[in-house]
């Protein structure tokens, strides 16, 4: 699992450090990455509001499926789905932008922490040699995991050391570690090793607030999405994230919570996109009509049945709800003569009976 989020790291790392030869700051590459990988999923954000919305639509046809089969629940599971089927709902759909951006930051994680490897893209065996001997530094070992980050942010202490390195990645590498200070914050340090007055525990404070922010927003714009199959995604967004993002902006490199706080941000402005274009009710009368035109072309390409044999089933049907009408006026004439003569008898019953009562 961990190579393949290195590898992911590692192609985002192409981007990054196209974005840092550009601007040469990491803090304004990783904003403009942030803005670029958002746009790329604003297409799945689309989807998962539609599938949201939809789900709210039939949230009063899942009630009356709840009460109908309470006491049933395997056949209230295989109604329900019948339900999504036909109404072409995916009950997943909803958690969709929930999960997408993990594997974004866990990307984001491994090119921050191994720069030599997925940013700079250095050969793996001269990457090998250089923490090799950097792991033996005192104070160094302990922190093997940024090992890679120790020798960007200490590399004019120790390239004379390094000679592992060619010109060319010697160069590189210094032109890299002049660029994480951004905005009077050392991106490379991490809030949980920094002193208080470094203010990188600003870091996962605002990772905390943006991504709390942009969650109680959502719940408010979109109230009728927090019922049915989306309310467990929606609780993650509104409690999980916020707390996952601050712990792990805390423990990370500064870069990592940076960009978690930008994600928020742009997330909350791609939220009141949504919502402004793709509202549960904007999207429920789209889906309508949509509907509707279909149904109106399907009615278009039916080919008519010619004119004689319309009038053959026409006639046809005239005939048997004629012979039906004769039927029932029958049986009710019938029931009606049925009826006169019994009350005839039973009168010329209670004639005889007083006659003879009278005698």
């Amino acid at each position: 699992m961990m190579s393949i989020f290195n590898f992911f790291g590692s192609v985002l790392g192409y981007l990054l450090w196209f974005l840092y030869t550009v601007f040469k700051n990491y803090g304004i590459a990783i904003i403009l990455f942030t803005i670029i990988v958002k746009a790329l999923m604003f297409p799945f954000s689309i989807k998962s509001q539609k599938s949201m919305a939809a789900q709210s639509r039939l949230a009063s046809k899942q009630q009356e499926l709840q009460k109908k089969y309470a006491k049933d629940q395997m056949k209230y599971n295989e109604e329900l789905q019948k339900l999504y089927e036909k109404e072409g709902v995916n009950p997943g759909g909803g958690c969709l932008t929930t999960l997408l951006p993990f594997p974004i930051m866990l990307g984001i994680y491994y090119s921050v922490i191994y720069p030599l490897s997925n940013t700079l893209h250095i050969a793996k065996d001269t990457i090998s040699q250089a923490t090799e001997f950097v792991s033996k530094i005192p104070g160094i070992a302990s922190t093997n995991q940024y090992v890679e980050l120790e020798i960007v942010k200490n590399f004019d202490a120790l390239k004379d050391h390094l000679t592992m390195f060619s010109a060319d990645d010697v160069q590189k590498i210094e032109f890299f570690g002049k660029g994480f200070k951004c905005f009077g914050l050392d991106l490379l340090a991490s809030p949980n090793t920094s002193s208080f007055a470094s203010m990188l525990w600003i870091i996962p404070v605002l990772a905390l607030v943006t991504y709390w922010g942009q969650s109680f927003v959502m719940q408010k714009l979109q109230p009728t999405q927090q019922q049915g199959a989306g309310q467990g995604c929606m609780k993650v967004m509104m409690y999980g994230m916020p707390l996952l993002s601050a712990y792990w902006a805390y423990i990370m490199p500064a870069a990592v919570g940076f960009y978690w706080i930008i994600s928020a941000l742009v997330g909350f402005a791609q939220t009141l996109i949504t919502h402004k274009y793709f509202s549960p009710e904007q999207v429920s009368a789209k889906s309508e009509a949509s509907r509707y035109v279909t149904l109106l072309q399907a009615d278009r390409k039916v080919k008519p049945l010619p004119a004689n044999l319309q009038k053959q089933i026409a006639d046809k049907i005239e005939a048997k709800n004629q012979a039906q009408a004769e039927r029932q006026a029958a049986q009710k004439e019938k029931k009606a003569a049925g009826k006169k003569g019994g009350n005839a008898q039973k009168n010329k019953g209670n004639s005889t009976d007083y006659l003879g009562s009278k005698k």
